[in-house]
């Protein structure tokens, strides 16, 4: 299952029309801000899959009847652009564990490029709900990668897949090589450039987020 925002029209539009901006993004404040937004919408949408399950609370009048989610779901991102994407779903989901990855990608003269996991630290997830919230979706390799490991050791009840701008070609790969995840994506464009950047995109957004690397 695929969910793209950009299909209907909502605030969540707005929030992406600022994180192209080339001029907007010189603030980068507001550029993380709406990453933020963005993970809060998504996982908004994502809350509306899950399970409920009937309470009654008791007011200062009286007693209410309502639906409480059955459990939180454990929120994982690839550091470092993803953090404040991860930040808006913890604003959702406030009780949630957090996982954390690092993986990055080489490319050899050759033009073969690389995928390499360096880091993990995630909680048990047997019978868990994931939920991976990654800004770019450009090749996907380096998401399958993690996700392909994670499935590998441990009974994942569900998964979800969550990004801001995704590439056609990426969004094939992940349901090519995931096809249980469920996705739910900001918008999708269908060109990427040699180096593996996602055009039009809106650039590097770690970079963006937080400074230039060397």
């Amino acid at each position: 299952m695929v969910t793209i925002l950009t299909k209907e029209n909502s605030i969540a539009n707005h929030y992406l029309v600022e994180l192209r901006d080339v001029n907007v993004q010189q603030d980068r404040m507001r550029f993380r801000n709406n990453l933020e937004r963005v993970g809060e919408i998504i996982a908004y949408e994502i809350s509306k899959t899950l399970d409920y399950e009937p309470i009654k609370v008791q007011t200062p009048l009286g007693e209410a009847a309502h639906q409480v989610l059955q459990e939180q779901p454990v929120l994982a991102t690839i550091i470092r652009a993803g953090l404040p994407f991860h930040q808006g779903m913890l604003n959702i989901f406030d009780r949630a564990d957090s996982a954390f990855f690092a993986a990055y990608r080489h490319t050899k003269k050759s033009g073969e490029m690389q995928v390499y996991k360096k880091y993990v630290n995630t909680p048990n997830l047997d019978g868990r709900i994931l939920i991976i919230a990654d800004p770019m979706l450009a090749t996907g390799r380096s998401l399958v990668l993690c996700c392909k490991d994670l499935l590998a050791e441990y009974d994942i009840k569900e998964l979800h897949i969550a990004v801001v701008i995704a590439s056609e070609e990426g969004l094939q790969h992940v349901r090519a090589f995931i096809p249980e995840a469920h996705l739910w994506v900001g918008d999708v464009d269908n060109e990427m450039t040699s180096k593996s950047y996602i055009v039009p995109g809106l650039g590097d957004a770690g970079d963006l987020a937080y400074g230039n690397k060397e």
